[in-house]
């Protein structure tokens, strides 16, 4: 049986690696590690299909090492023991040891996880994680802190075409059928920048096409992905469309729209935990100051799915997803954070000011420390001006109330507090 086109053009250089210049070009971070002979362990994330199966292969392929593979879906401590023993016994472990690749590292538990930390911190194995998910919220931080974090991107349309003409050019199956792309919007449109989704599709018009020699149009991708309709994958390009759509109709206050996607999640298969999860955040960055209870119930919701499962955890999410479509909306909060960091990483570790500091010791307090703070539930009302920006901070603003019934209430506490102190300006 022949192998499918994606893994008969895998690249086993960097030459051939088609995107992710960025780590794998002349110069870059990846390609330096492979001439120096030298890597750290690391982890890839980015969406699916942008090469991070093909890094890890061709590191061990350049370096010669010995290459272990484990999907996080299907193994567990048990499994991970067993490469951890086979790399000690390895007669290359003298040589720089081996490679361990986790693909879907994201799935690991703590406990599975933990079992890796000796063995990365040692050397006895070099970690390579490759992970769709935002590897800060789902990898344990000792194992994290011992990684470096590459991410990856999504193919444009140049990488596309480029992967196009030469899977043409070069393959042997595609050659034979003297395959011809008149048009390739529609290839580059369905695949969503995954380089796998667009070889599949590709060879999913080629294999149908009964011509020869197999002229693809625009037409005839359509067409066959309308008669061949791909199951939601959760791991695709579908699941980020329909999440996205799911959070755009949120935000724009429509709840069919909503639940329109959450239906389509649901019957997809889609893990509630990720929907609910979603809906927190939303709950957050969309909704706001403008609604507070909105977050509240986002993390109720995520509770009762938790607690209750399938099928009857639609009711708490379709709930959630209508209170938060029905809402009305701010994001001054997130844009505050945005605002407060980059100021942070712009004026470095501004100190502390003296009166704001802790002073649990005798010298702390001999020093100064905590002398002069004021007490706001001393005070009537329970506020008092005073200092809390670094001395270099005094003209900070970060968080600006918008046009809504809560932060506009909110704002004339403030004010009634801070006076001209705090404009909110923009």
């Amino acid at each position: 049986m022949a192998q499918p086109l994606a893994e008969r053009l895998r690249p086993v250089d960097f030459d051939g690696f088609v995107g992710q210049q960025h780590l794998v070009g002349e110069g870059a971070v990846l390609r330096r590690m492979i001439d120096s002979g030298r890597i750290l362990s690391f982890i890839l994330w980015g969406p699916p299909g942008t090469g991070k199966t093909t890094i890890a292969r061709i590191i061990a392929h350049k370096l010669n090492r010995p290459f272990y593979t484990l999907n996080a879906v299907s193994s567990g401590v048990k499994e991970v023991r067993e490469v951890i023993d086979k790399a000690k016994s390895s007669p290359l472990f003298s040589n720089g040891g081996a490679i361990l690749f986790i693909d879907e590292i994201h799935r690991f538990n703590k406990s599975q996880q933990d079992s890796l930390l000796s063995a990365v911190e040692t050397g006895t194995v070099t970690l390579i994680g490759a992970t769709t998910e935002n590897p800060s919220f789902e990898v344990i931080r000792p194992l994290l802190s011992r990684c470096q974090l590459y991410v990856l991107k999504s193919l444009d349309k140049e990488d596309l075409s480029t992967l196009l003409d030469h899977a043409v050019a070069t393959d042997s199956e595609l050659k034979k059928r003297g395959v011809e792309l008149a048009e390739t919007d529609a290839l580059l449109r369905y695949s969503g920048g995954d380089a796998r989704k667009l070889l599949n599709i590709l060879e999913l018009v080629v294999e149908a096409d009964a011509d020869t020699p197999v002229v693809v149009t625009d037409k005839k991708v359509v067409e066959r992905l309308q008669q061949n309709p791909a199951a939601y994958d959760k791991g695709g390009e579908m699941h980020y469309d329909i999440i996205s759509a799911f959070i755009k109709s949120i935000r724009g206050s429509d709840p069919d729209a909503a639940l329109y996607w959450l239906a389509r999640m649901i019957e997809g298969g889609e893990d509630p935990a990720f929907i609910a999860r979603r809906l927190i955040i939303s709950a957050s960055e969309d909704v706001g100051l403008a609604n507070p209870n909105a977050l509240l119930l986002a993390n109720a919701a995520f509770d009762a799915v938790m607690k209750i499962g399938w099928p009857e955890g639609r009711i708490p999410l379709a709930q959630a997803t209508v209170y938060l479509a029905t809402s009305p909306k701010s994001n001054s909060a997130y844009l505050g954070i945005g605002k407060a960091l980059e100021t942070v990483r712009a004026t470095g570790n501004l100190p502390v000011p003296l009166h704001l500091r802790n002073a649990p010791t005798k010298l702390m307090k001999d020093l100064g420390y905590s002398d002069g703070y004021k007490y706001s539930h001393d005070f009537p009302g329970h506020f008092v001006k005073q200092q809390f920006l670094p001395d270099e901070g005094g003209s900070f603003s970060f968080w600006v109330p918008q046009e809504n019934a809560a932060e506009q209430k909110i704002k004339q506490w403030m004010q009634q507090c801070w006076g001209s102190d705090k404009e909110f300006s923009k």
